[in-house]
């Protein structure tokens, strides 16, 4: 689950992290109303005004509607005009963003609809770093990824100058070392009040990742200030779903109208549901065939549109509501059932597709392989339902048969 910039932003405050003072906003009003606020308990004339959306890049990203603007912009109008020039700027920048479509390298063309802005004291910046505290599921480790180049994509950074990332592991029976973020300060060449500020950082934002359960925690960029502060400039975090149930507050945070309405509708049902950009749609039972069942289906030449996973005590009210997602994607122009019956029985999956097709239709070709318990079962349903369907042997011979009706 990903959370706004401003929620995290929160979860570091609270935790004694340095942010920057904030306040978000919905609406105009909202926005104009942060301003004064702002600018009369920070004594800073200058504010930026943050697009909210799931996605990075937002300072580098265009409006559809409006291509000269970023989803991020300094508003510096108070420096010579003061509150009341900042808060007719912040208008009219309110005006343009809120509703608006915003453009990032990580949204793609289509964009995502920007409904919240946060407003934000300018800070005086030094330097910009970038820091993050991942989970290695390789190692079962959080390590922490540093370098000096803050306000860059990391793999922009990884790409071209790979020597400039730091890596520092955490042993998760001592958290960050003492020494371990000495060293993180010296290789990013923080000295003076900033070592010192850093070192504190560097610790407690390590604990945070581990106390909230984060998959990722970045901050990008991270600055050093005119004065020495180091502060989180940007914040995204994800947490591992499995472990919201110890986190109610950070569950309640949660924006459903950033996320994938299929994925969405998949989790309503209990279904493990990925949302992928090709052409061949695919419903499976267990997350090792369905993975299995993705490469089959490239190494025939095709493109599968999406990861579903039925689980393996589907019923068929389940696998009819998995028929039905996987039907809405305009992208898909075939369907590859591919069942192995182990505690899922086939003539549950048979009955579910049957009930699903009789409610919703069938446009496109549908191959079907059936396999496991009940498999007999299964396939005289399929046979009897008069769908216009056709039977695979096996995993290959259903990727080449779904290419070839999909062609």
């Amino acid at each position: 689950m990903k959370v706004h910039e401003y929620q995290a932003k929160k979860l570091m405050k609270a935790r004694g992290i340095p942010v920057p003072e904030g306040r978000v906003a919905t609406t105009v009003d909202a926005a104009v109303a942060a301003v004064r606020p702002l600018m009369e308990e920070t004594g800073n004339k200058v504010v930026v005004v943050k697009s909210q959306i799931h996605a990075g890049g937002r300072g580098k990203g265009r409006f559809n509607e409006h291509p000269d603007l970023g989803g991020v912009t300094v508003v510096t109008a108070g420096i010579d005009g003061g509150v009341s020039a900042a808060e007719e700027a912040v208008r009219g920048l309110a005006e343009k963003m809120l509703g608006s479509t915003l453009v990032t390298v990580q949204t793609g063309p289509e964009g995502k609809q920007v409904n919240r802005l946060y407003i934000e004291q300018g800070i005086g910046i030094d330097r910009e770093l970038y820091l993050s505290v991942l989970l290695d599921r390789a190692t079962s480790r959080f390590i922490i990824m540093a370098s000096t180049e803050g306000g860059t994509e990391i793999e922009v950074v990884a790409e071209e100058t790979p020597e400039k990332i730091l890596r520092v592991e955490i042993d998760p029976a001592f958290g960050l070392l003492d020494y371990q973020a000495a060293q993180l300060a010296h290789d990013l060449g923080l000295d003076g009040d900033s070592h010192r500020n850093g070192l504190k950082f560097f610790k407690t934002i390590a604990s945070a990742a581990v106390e909230l359960d984060t998959d990722l925690l970045e901050i990008n960029p991270l600055v050093v200030t005119t004065d020495g502060r180091v502060m989180a400039l940007d914040g995204k975090m994800s947490f591992e779903a499995n472990a919201l149930y110890r986190h109610p507050e950070v569950a309640e945070m949660r924006d459903e109208s950033e996320e994938d309405p299929a994925e969405l509708e998949a989790s309503e049902h209990g279904l493990s549901f990925i949302k992928l950009d090709g052409s061949i749609g695919c419903m499976v039972n267990g997350a090792g065939l369905a993975m299995a069942t993705m490469d089959i289906i490239k190494y025939v030449g095709g493109e599968p549109a999406n990861f579903l996973d039925v689980g393996g005590g589907a019923t068929a009210d389940k696998v009819a509501a998995a028929f039905k997602i996987i039907t809405k994607d305009p992208a898909v122009k075939g369907i590859f059932v591919n069942i192995f019956g182990g505690i899922m029985q086939c003539d549950v999956i048979a009955k579910g597709v049957i009930d699903a097709v009789k409610e919703v239709g069938l446009e496109v070709p549908l191959v079907v392989r059936l396999e496991g318990t009940n498999v007999e079962l299964g396939k005289q349903l399929l046979d009897e339902s008069g769908l216009d369907l056709v039977s695979a042997a096996d995993m290959k011979d259903g990727a080449v048969k779904i290419l070839e009706l999909t062609k």
